[in-house]
């Protein structure tokens, strides 16, 4: 059976991440066309929640943050945008994307 590994986490500075994301998540939605509704239910969390984070009401937690990056930052209409504002930067990208190592039984 393979099992994972991370190997190295970055260090990454989760509050501002948040930060940089949540400011933008009103535009990120309308480049993708659709409504809390539909990014709450893809995130699992309610309307309510996604709003008050949108709104700035709630600070977001990071399981949210990580769920709405991976969904924003694989999709190719935000991909380029979530980068070019510094949300997920590339240690981020890589520790969730390919630095992983399957261990051989």
């Amino acid at each position: 059976m393979n099992s994972y590994e991370v190997n190295e986490l970055p260090e990454i500075d989760k509050d501002k991440l948040i930060e940089i994301l949540t400011d933008e998540l009103p535009v990120l939605r309308a480049k993708i066309g659709v409504s809390q509704d539909d990014i709450s239910k893809i995130i699992g969390i309610s309307r309510q929640t996604y709003s008050a984070i949108e709104t700035k009401k709630r600070r977001m937690a990071w399981n949210t943050f990580l769920s709405l990056i991976l969904f924003y930052g694989y999709n190719e209409k935000t991909t380029n945008y979530v980068e070019a504002i510094g949300a997920f930067p590339p240690s981020l990208r890589k520790t969730l994307s390919i630095n992983r190592r399957i261990k051989e039984d």
